[in-house]
């Protein structure tokens, strides 16, 4: 077993840059310094690094999926400030750090108005469900719209939608702020369907369900939008008090 400054070290750092295992690289002497001393045998040390191996390329890969996602600012579930807005359950917030409801395609609801903490829990369970080792996607539904209007102009709306149905979780933010017109409804329309059943989405709106006709405008294909997003849903109701106000209000009251 190698100690530190033996001459096998640049021979074992050169084969793990070339297999490129960056935590064994980094981390052979001190293992193999530390279960010498213990007297492991050569294979608990092999376990070793092949475990610290395959834990670090987990936290790369979890990262690398929180990139994908493409969230606007960090936002964790555990930073939720549960006594600023008791309208929601810690419970029911637990339980969507699970992928299971993710895996089996059904849809999460956020409503409420301005401050209420919307898109800090969408940005949160997009990022649970991230480091859970699966796909995620954000976005607000202006932006998409537009996407889709665009790609649609160059013919290539088949494939962005594909691409779009694939993605574990579809996170949509600013859903129903503003009015579309019916080529965007129904651009909409088509990332619902593909999605419908198999693959999850969670939208966060300030209107409620009967003011959703105004933003869709065709009566229509509002209500064949809200069957599939709200199917099977999971419905968090954030309230109206703005919690981001009160803190602001707060901090001025101070001396």
């Amino acid at each position: 077993m190698p100690l530190p400054g033996d001459p096998e070290d640049a021979l074992i750092d050169e084969a793990c840059r070339d297999l490129r295992l960056p935590a064994f690289r980094e981390r052979f002497v001190e293992l193999a310094t530390a279960d010498r001393r213990e007297q492991a045998t050569y294979k608990q040390f092999l376990l070793d690094l092949l475990q610290v191996e395959i834990a670090d390329r987990d936290v790369r890969r979890q990262q690398r999926l929180v990139r994908a996602a493409r969230f606007p600012r960090p936002k964790r579930l555990e930073d939720f400030d549960y006594e600023k807005n008791p309208n929601v359950s810690p419970e029911v917030v637990a339980d969507l750090k699970s992928p299971s409801w993710v895996q089996q395609g059904r849809p999460l609801v956020l409503i409420g108005d301005s401050g209420t903490g919307k898109s800090h829990l969408l940005i949160g369970v997009g990022t649970a469900i991230a480091e859970a080792g699966l796909s995620v996607r954000y976005t607000t539904t202006s932006a998409l719209v537009n996407e889709l209007a665009e790609v649609e102009a160059g013919r290539r709306l088949s494939s962005v939608i594909a691409r779009y149905s694939k993605v574990d979780l579809l996170c949509l933010d600013e859903f129903g702020y503003l009015n579309l017109n019916k080529k965007g409804a129904k651009l909409l329309f088509q990332i619902f369907t593909e999605r419908e059943e198999c693959k999850a989405t969670a939208v966060a709106t300030n209107s409620p369900f009967a003011e959703w006709d105004k933003t869709f405008g065709d009566p229509r294909l509002c209500a064949a939008i809200a069957d599939r997003i709200t199917f099977r849903c999971t419905l968090i109701q954030t309230g109206t008090k703005s919690y981001r106000f009160r803190i602001t209000e707060a901090e001025r009251r101070r001396p």
